[in-house]
């Protein structure tokens, strides 16, 4: 009871932004677009770039998000091959692109920070990176394919600098360069900045649901199937072969993947299925499902690994 009171007393914040959200579209005229072009194309870079030269790189601190970014790769086109056999339409790309990534950074990393010592914390936090480049590449390509060509994809995905940000990153944390102190503050603030406009931006994508069919029943169910049972049950086969064969990997490491694996949908695919105009509606109502479902999963499946 005591693990889910605190888990509650972090994500009851988060449901606060979502209705600033809807009131700032149903009442204020808030140009949801706007807000989401702030996010991925200046907020994401500078956090992706600050954790980069923050985090003190090694073998398993880097397997961790390329591992996690192959998954989600792999998930995001078997899923893809699958739901185009049900939806003729992107919102198979849709739905493809959300189930193969997590909210690991609003909901992730207060779950992180309250499971896990704060050195661990920073790893999660950079493993965090495999999400936002999923998002912003292979994500993005796959729904932005839903609308255009390989070619404009392509196009679509190079030009987004949360990639620019994180090469940039890597490369200045090998020549040993770190943030100015003076800056710290900052970049905390606009990490705060980044999680509220997120989930404000997922309210405002609430304002059409009533009325364009955006409770698609079939969608919310195979988006939890995968979020919730495929993902936990992969992450737990590697645990067992690694401990069992490899032992490249801790079990402070594990209990990072592990987090990782059973966070809800993530708010930044509402981001990108608005930017692309691809149904950002119905992937707003999955997404607040998947966060309210997950108030009573993410404690019970912690339970169930401790065991």
């Amino acid at each position: 009871m005591s693990v889910f009171l605190t888990l509650l007393g972090k994500i009851v914040p988060l449901y606060l932004s979502i209705l600033l959200g809807m009131f700032s579209t149903a009442f204020l005229n808030c140009d949801k677009e706007s807000i989401a072009k702030i996010l991925l194309f200046i907020l994401a870079p500078i956090i992706v770039f600050n954790a980069t030269i923050s985090v003190k790189l090694d073998a398993s601190v880097v397997f961790l998000p390329i591992f996690f970014f192959v998954l989600s790769t792999i998930i995001a086109f078997v899923s893809l091959a699958i739901f185009k056999k049900i939806w003729s339409d992107n919102t198979s790309n849709l739905l493809a692109f959300s189930t193969a990534t997590g909210n690991t950074g609003n909901i992730g990393i207060p779950l992180a920070i309250l499971f896990l010592e704060p050195k661990l914390v920073d790893v999660f936090i950079f493993t965090v990176l495999a999400s936002l480049l999923y998002q912003n590449s292979v994500g993005y390509y796959i729904t932005a394919k839903g609308n255009f060509t390989a070619k404009q994809s392509l196009k679509k995905v190079l030009k987004l600098p949360v990639l620019h940000a994180f090469i940039l990153g890597v490369v200045v944390n090998l020549l040993g360069f770190k943030m100015p102190e003076m800056f710290l503050d900052y970049t905390n603030y606009l990490k705060g900045a980044y999680a509220i406009l997120g989930m404000m931006l997922l309210g405002m994508g609430m304002e059409k649901i009533k009325n364009d069919g955006s409770f698609d029943k079939l969608f919310i169910s195979l988006a939890l199937l995968v979020k919730f049972i495929v993902w936990p049950v992969l992450i737990l086969i590697f645990i067992y072969i690694d401990d069992t064969f490899i032992h490249f990997l801790n079990k402070d490491f594990y209990m990072v993947m592990f987090i990782f694996s059973i966070v809800p949908l993530a708010g930044n695919t509402v981001t990108v299925a608005t930017l692309l105009n691809v149904k950002p509606e119905k992937m707003s109502l999955a997404v607040l499902v998947s966060t309210l479902v997950s108030l009573f999963y993410i404690p019970l499946m912690l339970y169930l690994y401790n065991l």
